[in-house]
């Protein structure tokens, strides 16, 4: 599967603050999981990775961080292939949980520091610097596994950042999340992004994906079949109208030609139109029933145009 021709293409340009994903592949004897998968993410960007479960994004993640090795391509940093020094630059948030449930919290993330090449000092000082921004710092001493499942949550992304990482890639970091620590969660992020980190995450809340992202990349079957800004993908999506014809029967647009009911909402009806398919037309077929008193583009979501590309499954 190629990537649909009406969206923006995920082509890399060599530059030396961007994270390159170049033609990587990989296999499990003759399962596919990524095949020629190409994209890149820049410094000081919200990247959005997205896709069914099963579409290749965790492999992706675990081929960047060194986890796997993949069977073709290259995933570059600053225009060179990622050695264990570069590695070390990245701050890295799992899925499943990834830190110890029986070590103490600061001093688990400041060992995590130290992997990473920090002193002891300052391991210990960016622990304590992010436990404190995350509302932590007064369980410090606690073990993991006392915490609640947002603040395990808030933990692992202290553990991401407390290296300082030029790149930071996260798998679900809102999995689970209340409405409070997930406004947490997506200021620093957005933060990080402004400092000119590259951040990379996957996600299934396509909602907030559409609304914090700089860009996007939707993934099906280890293909990259879109890519782009949310903008970029809303005009690559679907055209749809939203009609109102006050006076019109029910089921009056069930049969007009390659147009498609999407929803019903009273008299309000949301079309979806298909190859040739003719606004002008649906609006002549309004106007016969009576008045309309509604008649627009209706800009799709980026839910809209994930089924768009991908099939009516949601991610």
């Amino acid at each position: 599967m190629s990537a649909d021709p009406s969206f923006p293409s995920g082509d890399t340009n060599g530059d030396a603050r961007t994270l390159e994903i170049d033609g990587v592949t990989k296999r499990y004897g003759e399962f596919v999981a990524l095949e020629g998968l190409t994209f890149d993410v820049h410094a000081g960007e919200l990247f959005g990775f997205v896709g069914r479960n099963g579409a290749g994004k965790t492999t992706t993640m675990r081929i960047v961080l060194g986890v796997l090795d993949p069977d073709a391509g290259q995933v570059r940093w600053g225009g060179r292939p990622l050695d264990f020094a570069a590695r070390r630059r990245i701050g890295y948030m799992p899925e499943e949980r990834g830190l110890y449930p029986r070590m103490r919290l600061l001093e688990q993330l400041a060992y995590l520091g130290g992997l990473h090449g920090m002193t002891d000092a300052d391991a210990k000082r960016g622990a304590l610097d992010w436990l404190e921004r995350f509302g932590l710092a007064a369980r410090r001493n606690d073990e993991l596994q006392a915490l609640s499942h947002g603040n395990q949550q808030r933990a692992q992304l202290a553990a991401a950042l407390v290296c300082a990482p030029e790149v930071l890639v996260l798998d679900e970091p809102f999995s689970g999340l209340d409405p409070v620590a997930l406004d947490v969660m997506t200021g620093v992020l957005r933060e990080r992004a402004d400092a000119g980190v590259a951040v990379v995450f996957s996600s299934h809340e396509l909602d907030l994906v559409e609304r914090i992202c700089d860009r996007v990349g939707i993934i099906d079957h280890g293909h990259l079949v879109a890519c782009g800004t949310v903008d970029d993908l809303r005009r690559g999506g679907p055209r749809r109208l939203w009609v109102d014809a006050p006076e019109a029967a029910s089921g009056w647009a069930d049969d007009l030609d390659a147009t498609t009911v999407v929803r019903t909402d009273g008299s309000r009806v949301l079309l979806q139109l298909g190859d040739g398919a003719d606004d002008q037309s649906v609006l002549q077929a309004a106007l016969a029933t009576g008045r309309v008193s509604e008649f627009r583009p209706a800009e799709p979501s980026l839910v809209d145009v994930f089924r768009g590309v991908v099939g009516e499954a949601a991610p």
